[in-house]
């Protein structure tokens, strides 16, 4: 088994290709697919949503040689590798001395039918829903929705699904809750705010917003759940890599950071 054999197993989720046209359509840029090949028969892979130090001590101790991230382990140019101050230099110098590849699965992951951005929906309670940006073959964002509760037990229901410690809740804990948007990642723009409202959303759900969008949300009305980025991403990654891992025909385990959710 090789990184190659690998990687085409991952793409049976979500091409790379998918990632190509998502970023066409919407002027975006990512930087999916094979990130380190030190070649050689794979030993095992660990699944991890970034490449850090712990992950890599974690391959290591392992005896693994593979880590599969979601966020790319090289996003944009690199033009120096500073392994005396920056921790991300230092993870990838530590994969190539120890001879470990790296494949990374962002944006495609994020759209795929059944990918991150939906996973955050069937985790919030979600079934069925409206997309906000669509391509053949995938999307992001979603509106649907949910068992009717008030805010105050749905913000409860959330944080023990996503082991969400450190989310953060706006909005009247009485307010009924019956049509949800979410955007996995940093997923809150214009674009997204007004196809929540236009949708119907009485929460939005999406990490790493601004003040001025959680004031615009809250101003109209719609409550506002706001996930660490990690939280709102490890979920859905975990579950594809539980519907994968017998089909790869490699050891493997699945790292996470729980000081970050």
């Amino acid at each position: 088994m090789t990184t190659d054999n690998i990687l085409k197993k991952l793409e049976e989720v979500a091409p790379v290709k998918l990632s190509d046209e998502f970023c066409k359509k919407f002027n975006m840029y990512d930087n999916s697919g094979l990130i380190i090949n030190c070649g050689g028969e794979i030993k095992g892979a660990l699944f991890a949503l970034d490449l850090t130090l712990n992950a890599v001590k974690k391959a290591k101790s392992l005896g693994f040689n593979l880590i599969v991230t979601h966020h790319p382990a090289i996003y944009g140019g690199v033009s120096r590798l500073d392994l005396t101050r920056d921790p991300q230099a230092k993870a990838l110098a530590e994969c190539i001395k120890n001879g470990i590849s790296v494949i990374s699965m962002h944006l495609n992951f994020d759209a795929a039918p059944q990918g991150i951005d939906y996973f955050l929906m069937r985790g919030l309670g979600g079934n069925t829903a409206e997309i906000a940006a669509e391509i053949p073959g995938g999307g992001y964002g979603r509106v649907y929705e949910v068992e009717k509760t008030n805010f105050a037990e749905y913000v409860q229901k959330v944080k023990k699904e996503f082991g969400a410690d450190k989310l953060i809740a706006y909005g009247d804990k009485q307010k009924t809750v019956n049509r949800v948007a979410s955007f996995c990642g940093a997923g809150c723009d214009d674009h997204n705010m007004n196809f929540a409202r236009e949708h119907g959303a009485d929460v939005f759900v999406s990490a790493d917003m601004k003040h001025h969008e959680i004031l615009a949300l809250t101003q109209k009305g719609i409550a506002v759940i706001l996930l660490t980025h990690y939280a709102s991403e490890n979920y859905g990654f975990n579950k594809i890599y539980l519907k994968i891992k017998d089909g790869l025909n490699v050891n493997s385990e699945y790292f996470t950071d729980t000081e970050l959710l």
